[in-house]
C-alpha cells in the first residue's frame, strides 16, 4: 500500500470516527407524528383562451391532417373561445381542531374548486377564509371536527445552521420528508409578487412543486414556516428554498379570519442603499442604514418630522443594515403603532418618534418605500395585468427630474423592457444587469409609454 492510499485510509477512518462520535439527527418520530396534520390541496379552476384556427381546434396535429386531406382551407377571420380546466396540487397543515388550514395563496388562486385530502385519504372540499398576495399565505376553512393539529413553533427563535423538515407533496408524492439547515433569515427576495413586505427563511430543503404550502419544522416538530418558493433556473430545487416564518403567517391569518384583510405598516419614503461611496460623504464609518431619498406627502414619515438624507439605521428597535431591512420591519408592524427610529443626521444620531400608517393599496402610493438606483429612478414589478399583456419590463414609479434617467428622457409610468440589449422582466433582472453596466459609455435603454415602444441613448458618464 502506497503513503497515498494510506493517507487517504487514515482521512476516512478520522471522519467515520468523528460520525460516530455524534449522533446524527432522526426525523422519523417528528415524520410520524406530524404527517396527519399534513394535508394534500388539489385546487381546478376554468380558464377561457382564444383559438385562432377553428377548424384545427389550435392543435398544429390537427391542422396539419385537415391539409394533408382537405387541402389548404381558408381560416375563420374571427376567433374562437374556448375553455379548458387547469388543475394544480399543493400542501398545507391543520391548525385547528374545527377545520383551519394554512397554505400558500398561489396555491388555490381563482380555484374554482378546493379539495383537501387528509393522511387517513378522508377528502373534503374547502372554503377560502381569506387570501393575501402580498405574503402567500392563504386561510382555508373545511366542514370537520376533531382533526389533528400541529404545534406552532416560534420563527424568531430560529438560528442559522439549525435542522430543519419539510413534509409535503412534491411532483403528488404524497407526505414525502425531506430535511436540510436554515442557511439564512430576513431574506428579501422582490419577485413580482410584493414578497419585500416578507422575512423570508432560507433553507437548503429539497422543495419542489407540490411542496408548497406545507409546513416547515424544528427538531422538536414544531412549525416554523411555510414553504413558499425556490430559486431556480431549470424550474426544479437547485439547493435554495424559502419558508414563510410562521410567526408572521399566523398574524396575517388571525387577520385574515377577524377581518378579510391584512393591514402592514407604511412609512411613506422613497429610500437607497449606502454605498461605500456615500458612507464617507455621510461621516459613516460602515456603509449601513437605509438613505431616505424622498418622503412622501402627508405621510407618517413626513408627520413624525423624517427629512430627506436621514439614514435610518433602527427602526422599532430591530437594525436596519440593509436599505432592505426596511420595508420588511416596517411592513410586519400594525397601523398606528408608535415605534422609536434612530436616524443619523448631519453627522449625529437622533431618536424620532414615529407613527406607524397602513400601507395604500393604491400602487402608485404603496411601493414608493423602495430603492433609488443610479440612473434616478424607482422602479418596480408589474402590477397592471393589461400592461403586462402589451410588454413585460419593470414600471417607472419616480424618476429624479435630476437624475441621468429622466435627462434622457424617462418618466414616471414609463415601463423599461431592455437595458444595453438585454431584456428586462422584474425588479431583480434590472438590478442584475444595472450593476454590470460600463459607467464609461453611452448605452441603449428600451422605453414603452402609452402603448408605444421607444430606444433610448442612456449616458452614465454625466
Amino acid at each position: 500500500m502506497t503513503k497515498y492510499k494510506l493517507f487517504l485510509v487514515s482521512i476516512l477512518v478520522s471522519f467515520f470516527a468523528v460520525l460516530g462520535s455524534k449522533e446524527l439527527p432522526n426525523f422519523s418520530n417528528l415524520a410520524e407524528e406530524a404527517s396527519p396534520a399534513v394535508v394534500n390541496i388539489t385546487s381546478s379552476r376554468t380558464v377561457k383562451e382564444r383559438n385562432a384556427y377553428g377548424r384545427g381546434f389550435g392543435d398544429p396535429r390537427y391542422d396539419e391532417f385537415f391539409e394533408r386531406f382537405f387541402g389548404q382551407q381558408p381560416r375563420p377571420s374571427m376567433p374562437r373561445e374556448n375553455t379548458r380546466p387547469v388543475v394544480s396540487t399543493g400542501s398545507g397543515f391543520i391548525i385547528s381542531e374545527d377545520g383551519y388550514l394554512l397554505t400558500n395563496n398561489h396555491v388555490v388562486e381563482n380555484a374554482d374548486v378546493i379539495t383537501v385530502s387528509l393522511g387517513d385519504r378522508r377528502e373534503y372540499k374547502a372554503e377560502v377564509v381569506g387570501a393575501d398576495e402580498r405574503s402567500d399565505v392563504a386561510l382555508l376553512k373545511i366542514d370537520a371536527e376533531n382533526l389533528p393539529i400541529l404545534e406552532i413553533g416560534k420563527s424568531k427563535e430560529l438560528k442559522v445552521g439549525e435542522w430543519v423538515v419539510a413534509i409535503g407533496s412534491p411532483f403528488q408524492l404524497r407526505f414525502s420528508v425531506t430535511s436540510g439547515i436554515v442557511s439564512a433569515k430576513g431574506r428579501s427576495i422582490p419577485n413580482g409578487s410584493d414578497s419585500t413586505y416578507v422575512p423570508f427563511i432560507q433553507t437548503d430543503v429539497a422543495i419542489n412543486p407540490g411542496n408548497s404550502g406545507g409546513p416547515l419544522f424544528n427538531l422538536e416538530g414544531e412549525v416554523v414556516g411555510i414553504n413558499s418558493q425556490i430559486y431556480t433556473r431549470s424550474g426544479g430545487y437547485m439547493g435554495v428554498s424559502f419558508a414563510i416564518p410562521i410567526d408572521y403567517a399566523m398574524d396575517v391569518a388571525d387577520q385574515l379570519k377577524e377581518k378579510g384583510y391584512v393591514a402592514r405598516g407604511w412609512l411613506g419614503v422613497s429610500i437607497q442603499e449606502i454605498t461605500s461611496e456615500l458612507a464617507e460623504a455621510l461621516d459613516m464609518e460602515v456603509p449601513k442604514g437605509a438613505l431616505v431619498s424622498q418622503i412622501i406627502e402627508d405621510s407618517p414619515a413626513e408627520k413624525s418630522g423624517l427629512k430627506e438624507e436621514d439614514v435610518i439605521l433602527f427602526f422599532d428597535g430591530e437594525e436596519i443594515f440593509y436599505s432592505s431591512d426596511l420595508p420588511l420591519t416596517v411592513g410586519a408592524i400594525r397601523p398606528d403603532t408608535e415605534v422609536n427610529a434612530m436616524v443619523l443626521r448631519d453627522g449625529k444620531k437622533k431618536t424620532i418618534k414615529v407613527t406607524v400608517g397602513e400601507l395604500p393599496k393604491d400602487p402608485s402610493i404603496a411601493f414608493n418605500e423602495t430603492e433609488q438606483n443610479i440612473l434616478g429612478l424607482v422602479v418596480e414589478n408589474q402590477i397592471n395585468q393589461d400592461q403586462r399583456s402589451f410588454i413585460e419590463g419593470v414600471l417607472v414609479t419616480n424618476a429624479d427630474t435630476e437624475g441621468l434617467a429622466y435627462i434622457s428622457g424617462i418618466r414616471k409610468g414609463d415601463i423599461i423592457y431592455s437595458l444595453a440589449r438585454i431584456k428586462i422582466k422584474n425588479t431583480n433582472e434590472f438590478k442584475d444587469v444595472l450593476s454590470d453596466l460600463d459607467v464609461e459609455r453611452r448605452t441603449t435603454i428600451g422605453v414603452a409609454r402609452n402603448g408605444n415602444k421607444r430606444i433610448l441613448s442612456l449616458n452614465l458618464s454625466k
